[in-house]
């Protein structure tokens, strides 16, 4: 009943950018930490930012001034701002969000998945 929808992805060149979102649907008290992770082809998957609920942000060193996590917490959705596009961030990006159900339940969620590629 919970799930993610990810948009915003495709083809750029290089120095290009692209924004992706990822939008919570279904039956949940709140949303915690949001995350971004990525798998590049034949690569394990990544943790690129996480944003808290408060808006406290990390991020991984490859992407730091680079890239920006966001969210709106009234449409319930995460943003990645990616500038200054490199070929290495070729990869498939996951949104994740740690939802609270109900009081005294916590899970983990994971949207499909949408493909960037960096390439000229």
């Amino acid at each position: 009943q919970v799930q993610l929808v990810e948009s915003g992805g495709g083809l750029v060149q290089p120095g290009g950018s692209l924004r992706l979102s990822c939008a919570a649907s279904g039956i949940f008290f709140s949303i915690n930490t949001m995350a971004w992770y990525r798998q590049p082809p034949g690569k394990q998957r990544e943790l690129v930012a996480t944003i808290t609920s408060g808006g406290s942000t990390n991020y991984a060193d490859s992407v730091k001034g680079r890239f920006t996590i966001s969210r709106d917490n009234a449409k319930n959705t995460v943003y990645l701002q990616m500038n200054s596009l490199k070929p290495e961030d070729t990869a498939v990006y996951y949104c994740n969000a740690d939802l609270t159900i109900r009081i005294g339940l916590d899970r983990r969620y994971w949207g499909q998945g949408t493909q960037v590629t960096v390439s000229s």
